[in-house]
């Protein structure tokens, strides 16, 4: 099977500064999803790294997925500061190589930009041990108004800019539907309420592989 890769100029240029500029409650967020994490991880759409240097010691390794072109070369830079053994590889988790299963999986930011959620993550759950666990750090689905901006973004043009990203979506239904039993979960702001953005808050969570 070949990998598939992504060529997005203006995604990657926009997200290559947007990472290197992260505020101080991103970085916290991205911790504190990693905090705890032990053995081999796989991260899917490692973006250009920014998650590496807050893996804990106590993994052993990550495999870092990046179908972006234009990024994964960034992801790779990153891994020489890794307190952790990273290898990145160009690919989606739709096409990456036969592997090992894994400890954990961690996506952040990537579920809502792919094609297939429920498949992404039914094969995210194939490719655990048992009892091998998702942490998770998503765009989510609001209700209201901004519920409503989402809407009109994702079938205009939000997507075109932002890399195929999708902000309606049901991300934790479709976690709890392709066999994952959510043990933790919360919703954080990353902007204040009133910023007319449809991308506002994040659902950041710890989820089981099914039996």
């Amino acid at each position: 099977m070949s990998t598939q890769t992504f060529d997005h100029p203006f995604f990657a240029r926009f997200w290559t500064v947007l990472s290197a500029h992260e505020s101080g409650a991103m970085k916290k967020m991205r911790k504190e999803n990693l905090a705890g994490l032990t053995g081999r991880v796989l991260e899917v759409g490692a973006g250009t790294g920014t998650n590496f240097a807050f893996y804990p010691d106590t993994v052993t390794e990550v495999v870092a997925l990046e179908p972006e072109t234009r990024l994964a070369p960034h992801a790779a830079q990153a891994t020489a500061s890794a307190p952790v053994p990273v290898t990145v590889i160009e690919s989606t988790i739709e096409t990456m190589p036969a592997v090992e299963p894994f400890d954990a999986v961690v996506c952040s930011l990537v579920l809502c930009s792919v094609a297939d959620p429920d498949g992404v993550l039914r094969q995210l759950n194939s490719v655990l041990m048992p009892g091998g666990e998702l942490r998770y750090f998503e765009h989510i689905a609001q209700p209201g108004w901004r519920g409503q901006l989402q809407k009109v973004a994702d079938a205009t043009i939000w997507p075109r800019l932002a890399g195929n990203c999708h902000t309606h979506r049901e991300t934790e239904r479709a976690i709890a539907g392709a066999g994952f039993s959510i043990q933790t979960a919360r919703h954080e702001a990353t902007f204040p309420a009133w910023v007319p953005l449809p991308v506002q808050e994040v659902a950041l969570g710890r989820a089981l592989k099914g039996a």
